[in-house]
């Protein structure tokens, strides 16, 4: 079995969620306490030992590309000033791995955006990570799902339970165990509560087999709107293969929603030592 080397990064979406925050600065690059959210998922794939990353981008969104460059002007200014600390921190930034770029000119969704890298990834699995989630666990999602996939040789689909009235704002899996292992029966692009019992959705993550590229070449669009979408490739893959979904262990926060973003931006500031006695005197002034 090949290891995993690559990560692919799907960040050529609008972010209209976020406007008009999202007319000039990417949703990737919102930071988490003083950290972009890109940054976390550069880490992350760093972690479970991934050497190339390779971020999907459109257009307005070369402030990533700048973040992962060298700034010679400011590394010089905060070298001069002796901030060697902050020093550091930027110009670890171009050494993290080997990061690359690769443009979908025109919004045609998730799955078009990986079929943008087939040449890069050639014949071997590689990890997705979307930009919504961020996972807080000393053991990341994307160790998790690479063990699973080491496991089974199979497509490993991040997974976590939702409420009932959460159901039509997912991708929903229905499945069956085999052995300790989740296979998937049936995919549901967000269905209504009454159309499945599952509560088990689909969350940005996964670990991806090359086959997926087919798929994704021959999938046609549920929606009707000419998008590729991910999930229209799953639907397709699950009659000729074994996928697996797994609830990864995690305190997840999901960063594509204002209520997410804050509470993931709260609780890392809780997790530095020079904030966090502030932001509770601040929380308990307010209460």
């Amino acid at each position: 079995m090949k290891k995993i080397t690559k990560c692919v990064i799907p960040a050529a979406g609008m972010g209209t969620r976020f406007l008009p925050a999202t007319k000039a600065l990417p949703k990737e690059m919102f930071p988490i306490v003083d950290k972009p959210v890109m940054q976390y998922l550069v880490e992350e794939a760093i972690a479970a030992g991934c050497e190339d990353i390779i971020i999907v981008t459109g257009r307005s969104k070369r402030a990533i590309e700048d973040h992962f460059d060298s700034n010679p002007e400011l590394e010089q200014r905060l070298d001069d000033s002796g901030k060697f600390d902050y020093l550091r921190k930027v110009k670890n930034l171009n050494e993290m791995a080997n990061i690359v770029y690769v443009r979908q000119p025109y919004p045609k969704g998730d799955g078009d955006a990986i079929l943008r890298t087939k040449n890069l990834i050639g014949d071997e699995p590689f990890l997705v990570l979307f930009w919504d989630d961020i996972i807080d666990n000393d053991v990341t999602a994307a160790e998790q799902l690479i063990r699973k996939h080491e496991e089974t040789g199979s497509s490993v689909i991040a997974t976590v339970w939702v409420e009932e009235s959460e159901v039509s704002s997912y991708g929903m899996l229905e499945w069956e165990l085999d052995g300790d292992t989740t296979r998937v029966t049936k995919f549901l692009e967000k269905p209504q509560a009454h159309e499945t019992d599952s509560r088990t959705a689909v969350i940005g993550k996964y670990v991806l087999t090359p086959n997926i590229f087919g798929y994704l070449e021959n999938a046609k669009s549920s929606c009707g709107d000419g998008e590729i979408r991910l999930a229209d490739a799953f639907i397709d893959m699950q009659k000729d293969t074994d996928i697996y979904g797994l609830e990864v262990q995690w305190v997840r926060y999901d960063t594509g929603s204002k209520t997410g973003y804050l509470k993931a931006s709260i609780a890392y500031a809780l997790k530095h030592d020079d904030l966090r006695d502030e932001i509770l005197d601040y929380f308990k002034s307010i209460m």
